[in-house]
């Protein structure tokens, strides 16, 4: 209210010309005075006010509605882990694949079921609130939806919250670009601003937002290439537990009978630069992996099988499981040499057309050093369509 007294008791001298109106001039002092408090507050008192929308425009209802579980999981070593889930029992890390169609609205209710001893002892600043988030790239929200301690977008120990997506299409009248593409999802607000314990500790997941006539995968993988050289927070013998015999496909599975589509979600979390590479497949650099049937130029687009991957960037590989080269361990990695060396490398393993897995399952990991395959990375993760 002092902004409104100070407007009062001290007005400008007049001055030569047209009047302006003084109520004109006192809204704009007053309107300044609350952006900058709010500002300084970190948005949390905007958020409450009801100053921002619910959902983005275009999205007049939710077409679909999810419920997802942030939830702890057992330790890895002494490194703790937290996943997301649709359901309690299935939270992973990675967390599910969302998958959406562009024109798309989709509401997802987080849960948060983590003790809130685990986030108090994963804070960096005893100040810090505790919650988790649900913060997503490539598509559309408010900041209701922004996953955020600074727009007070994040759930408290065993509290609920629901975040509106928009994967919004294209316009040609009003050259929006659309949304299609390969995204992720992850907490903001674990142990700091950034959420970066978060990550560490496995809150991430992908997404993928499809337009009409995109290819459809048998199966999709999301991998995660992350610090200390790990893959979806692993490294060596960890990231590869298929079973030789009825092999289950999932986080730590990634198995693909002869002739399927498989797609991977490709994501880069943490700090370091990675080169994503998958033996005896390639794919073509499009936002699909693929170059349509009469695509216009298709002889322009590039044919590649290893791609560069930073930090926070992601993209879609679309290959068919064994197409020439027939079934086998295909070994999946990050191509710079010191990061496979360490143990950042997996399978994925092309069945024949019986389901069987082919011999030399015991030679996949004999690149890993022991040491590296035994150690639990410390940040990055799988769905898979059956």
């Amino acid at each position: 209210m002092r902004a409104w007294r100070l407007v009062e008791d001290e007005p400008a001298e007049p001055q030569p010309g047209p009047e302006r109106p003084r109520a004109v001039g006192r809204y704009l002092v007053v309107a300044a005075v609350m952006l900058v408090g709010l500002v300084g507050a970190g948005g949390l008192a905007a958020a409450q006010t009801g100053m921002f929308a619910e959902r983005p425009d275009g999205c007049a209802q939710p077409d679909r509605s999810v419920q997802l579980y942030a939830v702890e999981l057992p330790k890895d070593g002494t490194q703790t882990r937290i996943g997301y889930g649709l359901t309690p029992e299935t939270a992973s890390y990675p967390g599910p694949l969302m998958e959406m169609m562009e024109g798309e609205c989709l509401a997802i209710t987080l849960h948060n079921l983590v003790p809130e001893a685990t986030l108090a002892a994963l804070r960096t600043n005893p100040s810090h609130p505790l919650g988790v988030s649900l913060h997503v790239h490539g598509v559309k929200y408010t900041q209701e939806s922004d996953g955020t301690v600074q727009s007070g977008s994040y759930v408290p120990p065993g509290g609920s919250r629901t975040y509106t997506w928009y994967a919004q299409p294209r316009n040609t009248k009003t050259g929006a670009q659309g949304t299609a593409g390969y995204w992720w999802y992850h907490d903001h607000v674990v142990g700091g601003p950034h959420g970066t314990q978060g990550l560490a500790a496995g809150l991430f997941g992908g997404l993928v937002v499809r337009r009409p006539g995109d290819p459809k995968p048998d199966r999709t993988y999301t991998v995660v290439f992350g610090n200390q050289q790990s893959i979806n927070l692993r490294r060596g013998a960890a990231i590869d537990t298929c079973a030789e015999v009825d092999p289950q496909p999932g986080p730590t599975c990634m198995v693909a009978r002869m002739g399927e589509r498989v797609e991977f979600v490709v994501v880069g979390a943490g700090n370091d630069m990675h080169t994503f590479h998958l033996h005896g497949h390639s794919w073509a650099d499009t936002r699909t992996g693929v170059v349509s049937n009469g695509q216009p130029l298709a002889d322009s687009v590039p044919i590649i099988d290893t791609k560069v991957l930073g930090p926070a960037q992601t993209f879609g590989v679309s290959v068919v499981a064994g197409e020439s080269v027939g079934p086998g361990h295909w070994m999946l990695h990050c191509h710079m040499q010191f990061h496979s060396d360490a143990g950042m490398s997996t399978m994925l393993h092309v069945l024949d057309g019986n389901g069987n897995m082919p011999p030399g399952m015991d030679h996949q990991h004999a690149a890993a050093a022991p040491a590296a395959a035994a150690a639990p990375a410390t940040d990055d993760g799988t769905h898979v369509h059956n």
